[in-house]
């Protein structure tokens, strides 16, 4: 991890961008972390271990986590999931490995990003950054009402949403995936530019994109193995269909996008 100290220049007001909880036991990564992070201007807290991290949690509610996966005591998931328990707060994981399968159970877990050991510690605070805007962002400009159609109803400003009355727990990012596809319905996006309009990133890795579509299947479809509103479009990537008549399409086995075997047919026809 890149550890020297970053060019000297004016800082923000010590606490004014927001408070951010880092959860890490490796004492040399926190301080780094910690320090890149009070420069910026942040009001940063610190825990070891799972257990003191919750502790934390509950006694100061950060607005963000920075969550390292693998813990003593307590796995980064298992922290996740427990501060998931008390409502949404975004949360960026550090892994230690650039398995897949680890960025990928992350997500499922609710993570909003995830950054890879070794990492730039300027680069891990333009995330902050980052996440930071889409989480305050609770009604963007393009679409300050409510949103609805196919059964779905989403107020962006109170971030709820509805599935034929319904209340969907969403996390941070599967709200305003789905705002962006209601405000966009019939319209295919490629993972990149859903990258781009949702996350705000004009770089990262893709199967962010593709883990959110499934989670996102998985609440909002009667059946996610033949997903009726979110379908995948042959070459390009995803599309929101409101109109529901006719059987659903089957869904690739891994939910992927672009590139992948084909749910919905150029044609426009039933796959055979």
């Amino acid at each position: 991890m890149e550890n020297t100290p970053p060019a000297r220049h004016p800082a923000p007001a010590q606490g004014a961008r927001g408070r951010v909880l880092v959860v890490d036991d490796d004492p040399t990564v926190a301080e780094v972390v910690v320090g890149y992070l009070h420069r910026a201007g942040y009001t940063v807290e610190q825990a070891g271990d799972g257990p003191a991290a919750l502790t934390r949690f509950a006694a100061h509610r950060p607005d963000l986590v920075v969550l390292d996966l693998m813990l003593p005591a307590m796995d980064g998931f298992e922290v996740c999931r427990r501060m998931r328990e008390h409502g949404p707060v975004p949360v960026i994981m550090l892994t230690a490995r650039g398995d897949e399968e680890d960025r990928v159970l992350g997500l499922e877990t609710g993570a909003d990003d995830y950054v890879t050991k070794p990492f730039s510690p300027r680069e891990l605070v333009l995330r902050v950054d980052s996440v930071l805007r889409r989480a305050r962002a609770a009604a963007p400009a393009d679409g300050a009402g409510p949103l609805s159609g196919g059964g779905l109803s989403l107020d962006p400003a109170a971030r709820q949403a509805y599935r034929d009355g319904r209340g969907l727990a969403l996390t941070l990012r599967e709200f305003d995936l789905l705002a962006h596809l209601l405000r966009h319905p019939g319209k295919a996006f490629g993972r990149e530019e859903l990258m781009r309009e949702v996350w705000g990133w004009d770089f990262g890795d893709l199967s962010t994109v593709t883990v959110h579509i499934r989670r996102l299947r998985g609440k909002v479809e009667a059946d996610p193995a033949r997903p009726r509103l979110i379908r995948t479009v042959w070459g390009v990537g995803y599309r929101l269909d409101l109109d529901e008549e006719g059987p659903g399409a089957p869904a690739d086995a891994d939910g992927a996008g672009a590139g992948d075997r084909p749910v919905v047919p150029p044609t426009g026809g039933r796959p055979r």
